[in-house]
């Protein structure tokens, strides 16, 4: 017996995540994507699908929508799923304290699936990151660098202030209140007491990310680089398969994973 396909509305369906998660739910069983939802009127098909705004007729139809656009948007989206009972992934970054608190509130209502990047070594760095923290303890400072394509506009990117949480839990200390200084591509940038972040922009690279530890007498150094962005989409939805099982509340690709 065939099992029911999940189906399934991409958001931002013109970005390059939007893209990417099209075709890698074209050739995933488990899903049918049911719309596409833009920001713009367009009037082209794409995979036989005409783009929609986002709004209650465009999700209706839908189990679950996976979400990689901009806050604003993606609170709009929120707001829809919250009255319409859908689930939501979100691979949205660059959110407010403002902002994820909103995100938390919707999540008592329906289940919610929040990272700043679906891969899984990324989420296993993240793990690592914690553990290394709390190992090495106050001697060693930290810093995270991380490059993108010069196409992306948020800095630091959501995984770097996905790592940086993971130090944060690492120290047992609030992450807003241990995040250091902001750079934008400088070639080199200091460690700190608090958390230093280093941003490059340039040309089209998927993404790399390093967490540096420094006693001063020696460095650790944690890295991933990423060389295929259909890992993202692959992750986004494995999180969505994973989250149509799930009752209301916030998740991770930690819970996901099972890290404890």
């Amino acid at each position: 017996m065939k099992s029911k396909k999940i189906n399934l509305t991409i958001t931002g369906c013109l970005g390059r995540m939007g893209q990417q998660l099209i075709k890698s739910a074209t050739k995933d069983k488990r899903f049918k994507i049911q719309s596409l939802t833009e920001n713009q009127k367009i009037n082209k098909k794409i995979m036989g699908i005409k783009p929609e705004f986002n709004n209650v007729n465009a999700i209706k139809k839908s189990d679950i929508i996976i979400d990689f656009t901009v806050p604003k948007c993606t609170l709009q989206i929120l707001q829809i799923a919250y009255k319409q009972k859908k689930r939501v992934i979100i691979g949205t970054t660059g959110f407010s304290k403002k902002e994820e608190n909103i995100i938390k509130k919707y999540s008592k209502k329906i289940p919610i699936l929040k990272a700043g990047n679906m891969s899984l070594g990324i989420n296993l760095m993240m793990y690592l990151t914690e553990i290394a923290t709390k190992s090495l303890g106050d001697k060693f400072l930290s810093k995270i660098y991380e490059v993108h394509h010069k196409y992306k506009k948020d800095y630091p990117s959501g995984t770097a202030l996905m790592l940086g949480k993971g130090i944060a839990v690492g120290r047992k200390k609030d992450f807003y209140n241990i995040a250091g200084k902001k750079y934008i591509n400088k070639k080199t940038f200091p460690f700190g007491k608090k958390v230093n972040f280093n941003s490059i922009r340039k040309g089209n690279i998927i993404g790399e990310h390093e967490v540096l530890f420094s006693s001063g007498k020696e460095i650790i150094k944690l890295n991933h680089e990423a060389f295929d962005r259909a890992l993202y989409s692959e992750g986004a939805l494995a999180a969505a398969n994973w989250l149509m099982k799930k009752k209301p509340g916030l998740y991770s690709m930690r819970d996901l994973m099972n890290f404890r």
